[in-house]
């Protein structure tokens, strides 16, 4: 499989080196040159295949011959090591945890693949390689936590201060070894405004770059598995099958819309927002007019220009509308949602799942007849300043938070790009 850069199509690369770069020379998204589709008998049965199985399947014709069969194999099954349990909540309405991993987020899939990946593509070389990540919350730990001790790959992580949780910061900022934390004075936009412009700068040339954001196509890739398992666990339902996705970044969601590409059967997609509502009012008016970042309560998805929408737009073009109902949440009925589903329904769901919910149910109740699943992306433990305030409750905390929680918090403050630049010539 070839990659093209979405900004010059004629700028391609093998999957090795879009990974290892993470974007286009011309700083373009990667894309992969032609869409795989998956044989229908393996559709069909699906339910007779492992987790393990299914997920090789759907990568293997986007890795190609760029890693070994039997390496694949292996990088596939370290990364699902955990669960992915699809809960009932209501009738014809489940819930899809994906906070059942190391840093009890969603995005420990996309970071643990991607990991290995590189590490196989690095060993034995002796060139070093520096991930830079920007973070509104999950994604940080996650890739903290994937790539701790991977020899010849330094991690930097730029994250805004005062603006995501006590758990999330403590994941990006305890582990120490080859991860730095650049704790910024600023807005998530902020943190990824400088990662781009350490991509463009040429007096950085010579520092050996990556991003482990969504953007790096082996961290965005991998996140179709459990659309992939969700499918799989309702086929026998029979119904129409619809999911509503927490959408900050908007990698998950297009993971989830190359999934369908590539031949799963789900009928339609939702991107819930929160108060940062780009993308619902683009499906409204057309225009793409990001504006001023706000604060809310499901911090990850505190993004108002998000990078990976442009791949969805390429996915689908002018048919998107067929494939993508966009809705925007505030804060109120977050916290509303959050009890509701407490009390009447005996679910504990965080922020960024209470807006899926609230998504789902909007187009469920415009659109009867269907199958609802919304993502539940992180542990509520990580959100416990709104949750138990609002809840009158005081969450468990897991035992992989308990440790994280004891460890040190080392960070570097930095109010500008100079700050960052520093850091990466040293």
């Amino acid at each position: 499989m070839r990659y093209y850069s979405l900004n010059n199509h004629d700028i391609k690369a093998s999957f090795k080196e879009a990974a290892i770069t993470g974007i286009a020379r011309d700083k373009g998204l990667y894309f992969p040159e032609s869409i795989p589709h998956l044989d229908k008998d393996f559709i069909e049965n699906i339910e007779t295949y492992s987790h393990a199985e299914i997920a090789l399947k759907a990568i293997t014709p986007f890795v190609g011959d760029a890693i070994p069969q039997d390496e694949l194999k292996k990088i596939v099954e370290e990364t699902l090591s955990f669960d992915f349990p699809l809960i009932e909540v209501e009738k014809d309405v489940y819930s899809l945890e994906l906070f059942h991993g190391p840093t009890m987020a969603f995005k420990d899939v996309g970071a643990r693949f991607m990991s290995r990946c590189l590490n196989y593509f690095t060993k034995g070389e002796n060139k070093k390689i520096t991930i830079l990540v920007a973070t509104s919350g999950d994604t940080g730990g996650a890739v903290a936590s994937g790539f701790l001790g991977v020899e010849g790959i330094d991690v930097v992580i730029l994250y805004p201060s005062g603006k995501v949780s006590a758990v999330q910061e403590m994941q990006l900022t305890a582990l120490g070894q080859n991860i730095t934390a650049l704790e910024v004075s600023g807005t998530f936009d902020d943190c990824q405004d400088m990662v781009k412009q350490a991509f463009l700068d040429d007096e950085l040339k010579d520092v050996s770059l990556t991003s482990a954001n969504s953007i790096n196509i082996a961290r965005w890739l991998p996140q179709m598995f459990y659309y992939f398992f969700a499918y799989k666990e309702l086929k026998a339902k029979g119904k129409l099958l619809v999911i509503s996705v927490p959408s900050g970044n908007f990698g998950n969601i297009c993971a989830g819309m190359m999934a369908k590409k590539i031949g799963l059967p789900i009928s339609h997609f939702i991107a819930a927002t929160n108060a940062n509502d780009t993308v619902p009012r683009f499906m409204q008016t057309h225009e793409y007019t990001p504006q001023k970042t706000i604060e809310t309560l499901s911090n990850a998805m505190d993004v108002s220009n998000p990078s990976n929408f442009v791949r969805i737009l390429e996915l689908f073009g002018e048919s998107l509308k067929d494939e993508l109902t966009s809705y925007s949440f505030n804060d109120t009925q977050t916290l509303e949602t959050l009890k509701k589903l407490y009390t009447e329904n005996n679910y504990l769901a965080d922020p960024h799942g209470a807006v899926g919910y609230l998504g789902l149910k909007q187009f469920m109740q415009d659109n009867p007849g269907y199958t609802g699943v919304f993502l539940e992306t992180a542990h509520p433990v990580k959100f416990p300043e709104s949750i138990e305030k609002a809840l009158d409750i005081t969450i468990p905390v897991p035992e992989q938070i308990k440790s994280v929680m004891e460890g040190e918090k080392k960070s570097v403050k930095i109010s500008d790009y100079n700050g960052l630049k520093e850091i990466l010539k040293k």
